[in-house]
């Protein structure tokens, strides 16, 4: 059977986006959330794929989980997928989110001690929705408490097109609290990369210092962060899921040993590493 036609993909999309944006809650729900130190936080996880170079149909999906406030690995699961559904900007989290639900769900059978009940219960009721995908997978459970209570999402959440970015999908698909951090600007709903932005990014004197991406509509949709006294460049965060933009934007500081959050920067790492050792003709 042959794929739609993109425009009907497109309209299809739209209109699951728009339904799963009721779902957002954007606010935060856990207590450790309402803590100044993070009191009751124990672990994160962190996602994100890497592809092979020259190809962008084979990746390596990766899913850490550390421990807090520490950062020590405790937990990783590294998998080889191949993305069939086609790249169409604004609808990335169609792409990914499968890949990384399915890592979330090998989480769930490796240990089902460790994620939240209804949690485990919404990855059943996921995988009857979900086509199976042929891959080469090597998943590594270090530690027996690797529960994660929040994930860091390579990518946006509420700063997108339509409010619900990759961060946003896979937050309310799984029913975890989810941050998402992009590396670079998304110029949408009126934020641009003009000559405000740059001033506002120069005013951010030290680690910890924000400033509102604020869209046309008054509406803060993210923050531009400076997540390191070593680098002058800011991360862009953003609600996911069942957390507030202050806390995100707070627990993604306290993440941060250099500037992309130590839970993302070590799923990097080892995807990267991973397609390294498995595919040494390959090169990220």
């Amino acid at each position: 059977m042959s794929a739609p036609p993109v425009e009907e993909l497109v309209k299809q999309w739209e209109s699951e986006q728009a339904q799963l944006r009721q779902q957002v809650v954007e606010e935060d729900t856990e207590d450790w959330q309402r803590s100044p130190d993070f009191s009751g936080l124990e672990r994160v996880g962190g996602v994100d794929l890497s592809f092979i170079k020259g190809d962008d149909v084979n990746a390596c999906a990766q899913l850490v989980v550390l421990s807090y406030p520490d950062l020590e690995l405790l937990y990783e699961d590294s998998q080889m997928v191949t993305l069939t559904t086609p790249y169409i900007a604004g609808f990335l989290a169609f792409r990914e989110t499968p890949f990384l639900l399915d890592a979330l769900q090998r989480l769930e059978r490796n240990q089902p001690q460790l994620l939240p009940q209804e949690v485990a219960k919404k990855f059943y009721s996921l995988l009857f929705r979900l086509c199976p995908h042929t891959s080469l997978a090597s998943s590594h459970p270090v530690c027996v408490s690797a529960c994660t209570q929040v994930v860091l999402v390579d990518g946006n959440g509420l700063f997108h097109y339509r409010e619900f970015g990759l961060a946003c999908h896979l937050g309310v698909l799984s029913g975890l609290p989810c941050v998402g951090v992009a590396k670079n600007l998304l110029q949408v709903q009126g934020v641009y990369k003009n000559e405000e932005h740059q001033s506002q990014i120069a005013a951010l004197q030290k680690g910890g210092d924000s400033f509102p991406l604020t869209a046309a509509s008054g509406k803060v949709l993210g923050k531009a962060l400076r997540s390191s006294d070593k680098s002058s460049k800011p991360v862009y965060v953003s609600v996911g899921h069942k957390i507030s933009v202050d806390t995100a934007v707070r627990l993604t500081h306290s993440c941060c040993r250099y500037r992309v959050p130590e839970p993302i920067r070590q799923a990097d790492c080892r995807s990267r590493e991973y397609i390294r050792i498995h595919f040494p003709a390959a090169d990220t």
